[in-house]
C-alpha cells in the first residue's frame, strides 16, 4: 500500500511520517535548514502486519503543490494532516481538492500537534473537518488526534494503517507495465536509477522497456520495491530501477516521464476527457482556455476546447486538452488543471481519448462515442462503442494498458464481432448490415454496368459505411470471398455470378474476330491492331471487348497483343500432355512444343509462359513438364483436353 500525505505547510506531515516510521524524509540541506519539505520525501515501513507499507511526504507550500501533484498519483490511501492549533488553512482545502479530483476515496485523518490544543478544540475541529470531507471521496474518513512529539495517538493511527493495508487490494498486475517516474539519478557503481510508483502490471529485471514519451529503450538490470531488493516490481508499489541502455542517463529521463512496456508508447498531445470544474473558479471555462496539465507527475501546458459548451464552475462536461508538449497518458487516468500562474486548482478529470481529433470533435455521434469510452470497464465500453464506430482493438488495448488476456475476455464478454484476418470490431448486426450493403451496392452497380467486370476495390470501399481502413477492407473482401459471398477478380470486386455481357456493337465486332482465332490460323491468330486495322476500330476497343470476351470464358489472353480461342487453349493443354506423354522423364522442350502447333519461337514461348504462371506446367530452366495437380484447369473432367 502507499499512503501519500496531504495538507497546509508546517502541519507537521513530515513529522508524522517520521513518528510512524522512524523515517526522516527531508533529505536535502535546504529542506532541513529552512524545516519546510521541497522535494518528495519517502519511507518504509512495517507495520506490524508483515507488510510494507510505502509513505510519499509531499510539500504543503503554495509554491511546491506541482510537486505535491507528482507525489499524489498512484497513491491507495491519502493521508490528510491538519494541525490542531492552525486548523483548516488554505492548502488544507486545495489538497483536498485535488485528492478529490484525483478520485481518491480511501482516507484518514491526522489532527496533529494535539497537545498544543485543549479537547474542546480538538472536538470543534473534528466537526469542521467532517463537513469538509461531507462532499468529497473521503467522506466519513476516520480522525486521529496525534502528537508527534509526545507520540499520543501514533499507534492507534498506526494500528488503523495496518488493517487498511490488509484491505488494500491488489491493483491490475495482469495489465501492462507502467511506471510514473518521479526521480532520475545515479549511484555510484550502479548507474541511472529511476524511481516511482508502479501504476500496472508488473516488471522484472531482464526486461526490455521503454521511457515514454522521448522512446528510449532500456533495460532493467535490478529492481528495489518497497525499498527491498526483489526480482519483480508489481502494480502499487514503489520501485527503483536500474537501468542501462543506449543513451540512458540520468539527464536523459526526468520527472512525469513514464517507464512501461514497449507496447504502449504511443504519445499523445490531443486529448478528450471529461473534466469537473471547482465550484471556486470565478468564471466558466470557455474555448482555448489556457492552463496548467499535472498528470501522474508530468507536467506541461494545455488549451482547454469544451465541446459541450462553456463550462460553468462545479460543472462537469466533456472537454479536449490540446498539450504544449506530448505526454505518456493512459485512457481512465485521472489528471488536475492549474491556472498558469500556478496560484490555484482550477479542475480535474478523467482521460478518455488518448487519440482525440481536431475537427468534428463536438458532433452529436462524437459525443456519444466519447460517454461510451468513458465507461471503466472494457467490455461495456466495447458493447456500447461498437454500435456507434468501428473499434480498432489494439489501440483500445494500448490506450488503456490492457494485455491480449485481458482485452480477448473484454471481446468475449462484450459480444461484439471481429473481422476475420483483421483486429477492427463492430457491433454484429452492423457487421451484417456491412455485408448485405456490399452485396446491394454490387447488384446496382453490375445492373447499370452489365459490360463492365466489378467495382474497383478502392470504390467500393468508398460506397460503404462504415468506412473501414484499407488493410481491415481487403480482410474483410477475403473472408466474403472465401465464404462465397463475392468474387475478387483482379483490382475489381464482383458478385460470384456475374459475368460482363457485351453491347450489341461489341457482340457484332466480336463475331467477325471469332472466325479468325480459329481453324488453320488458330496456333497464330493476328495480333489485336491487326484485327482494328482490319475491320476499321480502334485497337483499344477491340482490345477491351476480346478481355471481356475473356472474363466470360470465351478466349485466352495468352500475351498482351494475342487472344486465343478457349477450344484452341484445351487443344494446346492436350498437346503438352501428349509431349509430356512421349518423353521418357515427362520433361519436352519449347521447340518441340514449337514445332507442334507450327508457331514462331516467340509467340510458343509466350504460351508456354502463360501455362507456367497459372501453374499449369512446370519449369526446370529450358525444360517444362505437365503439372499433375492443376491438369483440370481448364479440362474439368480431367482428361487433358485431347482433341
Amino acid at each position: 500500500m502507499i499512503v501519500g500525505t496531504a495538507g497546509h505547510i508546517d502541519h507537521g506531515k513530515t513529522a508524522l511520517v517520521r513518528a510512524l516510521t522512524g523515517v526522516e524524509t527531508d533529505r536535502l540541506a535546504e529542506e532541513k535548514a529552512r524545516g519546510i519539505t521541497i522535494e518528495l520525501g519517502f519511507a518504509y515501513a512495517d507495520l506490524g502486519g508483515g507488510t510494507v507499507t510505502g509513505f510519499v511526504d509531499v510539500p504543503g507550500h503554495e509554491k511546491f503543490v506541482h510537486t505535491m501533484l507528482a507525489g499524489a498519483g498512484g497513491i491507495d490511501m491519502a493521508l490528510l494532516v491538519v494541525a490542531a492549533d492552525d486548523g483548516i488553512m488554505p492548502q488544507t482545502r486545495e489538497h483536498l481538492a485535488i485528492l478529490d479530483l484525483l478520485g481518491i476515496s480511501r482516507g484518514m485523518v491526522a489532527l496533529t500537534k494535539a497537545d498544543l490544543a485543549l479537547p474542546d478544540r480538538i472536538a470543534r475541529l473534528e466537526a469542521e473537518i467532517a463537513a469538509l470531507l461531507a462532499p468529497t471521496g473521503l467522506a466519513g474518513a476516520p480522525v486521529f488526534a496525534v502528537s508527534a512529539l509526545t507520540g499520543a495517538g501514533i499507534d492507534p493511527l498506526r494500528v488503523a494503517l495496518m488493517q487498511a493495508e490488509t484491505e488494500t487490494a491488489i491493483r491490475a498486475t495482469e495489465a501492462r507495465f507502467r511506471m510514473a517516474i518521479d526521480r532520475s539519478f545515479t549511484l555510484a557503481g550502479t548507474g541511472t536509477v529511476v524511481t516511482g510508483t508502479v501504476l500496472s502490471g508488473r516488471v522484472a529485471v531482464g526486461d526490455q522497456i521503454v521511457i515514454s514519451p522521448s522512446g528510449l529503450a532500456a533495460r532493467v538490470r535490478g529492481i528495489h520495491a518497497q525499498n527491498r531488493k526483489a526480482g519483480e516490481g508489481l502494480a502499487g508499489q514503489r520501485c527503483a530501477l536500474n537501468l542501462a541502455g543506449e543513451g540512458v542517463a540520468r539527464d536523459a529521463i526526468h520527472r512525469g516521464d513514464v517507464a512501461l512496456d514497449p507496447v504502449l508508447h504511443a504519445p499523445s498531445q490531443r486529448i478528450d476527457v471529461a473534466l469537473r470544474v471547482l465550484g471556486t473558479e470565478p468564471k466558466a471555462l470557455t474555448t482555448w482556455f489556457p492552463a496548467r496539465l499535472h498528470l501522474g507527475a508530468a507536467e506541461t501546458g494545455v488549451r482547454v476546447v469544451p465541446l459541450e459548451g462553456p463550462i460553468a464552475p462545479g460543472a462537469e462536461r466533456l472537454a479536449q486538452l490540446v498539450l504544449d508538449r506530448p505526454l505518456a497518458a493512459t485512457a481512465g487516468e485521472r489528471f488536475i488543471l492549474r491556472d498558469v500562474s500556478a496560484r490555484r486548482t482550477i479542475g480535474g478529470g478523467r482521460l478518455i481519448d488518448l487519440r482525440a481529433p481536431a475537427r468534428h470533435r463536438a458532433r452529436p455521434e462524437r459525443l456519444a462515442a466519447l460517454r461510451a469510452m468513458a465507461m471503466p470497464d472494457p467490455a461495456r465500453a466495447l458493447t456500447a462503442l461498437a454500435d456507434l464506430t468501428v473499434i480498432d482493438l489494439n489501440g483500445f488495448a494500448r490506450d488503456r494498458a490492457l494485455a491480449l488476456p485481458e482485452l480477448d475476455r473484454a471481446v468475449t464478454a462484450s459480444g461484439v464481432a471481429t473481422i476475420p484476418g483483421s483486429r477492427q470490431a463492430l457491433a454484429p448486426a452492423r457487421l451484417d448490415a456491412l455485408r448485405e450493403a456490399m452485396q446491394a451496392e454490387l447488384a446496382a452497380f453490375h445492373a447499370e454496368n452489365a459490360d463492365l467486370q466489378g467495382v474497383g476495390r478502392e470504390k467500393l470501399r468508398l460506397m460503404l459505411t462504415p468506412r473501414l481502413p484499407k488493410a481491415d477492407f481487403a480482410a474483410l473482401l477475403r473472408a466474403e470471398a472465401e465464404a462465397g459471398r463475392i468474387a475478387l477478380d483482379g483490382a475489381f470486386i464482383r458478385l460470384p455470378g456475374h459475368l460482363p455481357r457485351l453491347s450489341p456493337e461489341d457482340e457484332a465486332l466480336l463475331e467477325l474476330i471469332l472466325p479468325r482465332l480459329s481453324g488453320e490460323e488458330r496456333f497464330r491468330p493476328p495480333r489485336v491492331r491487326d484485327f482494328a486495322h482490319e475491320f476499321g476500330a480502334g485497337e483499344t476497343e477491340v482490345r477491351r471487348i476480346l478481355r471481356m470476351a475473356a472474363r466470360q470464358g470465351r478466349l485466352d489472353q495468352i500475351a498482351h497483343d494475342h487472344f486465343f480461342a478457349r477450344a484452341t487453349t484445351v487443344e494446346m493443354v492436350g498437346i503438352i500432355r501428349d509431349l509430356g506423354a512421349r518423353s521418357s522423364d515427362g520433361w519436352f522442350t519449347a521447340p518441340a512444343f514449337r514445332d507442334r502447333v507450327q508457331n514462331g519461337r516467340k509467340v510458343a514461348i509466350q504460351i508456354l509462359d502463360f501455362f507456367d504462371k497459372l501453374g499449369l506446367t512446370l519449369r526446370r530452366g529450358d525444360l517444362r513438364r505437365i503439372n499433375p495437380h492443376r491438369i483440370d484447369l481448364f479440362t474439368p473432367d480431367g482428361q487433358g483436353g485431347q482433341p
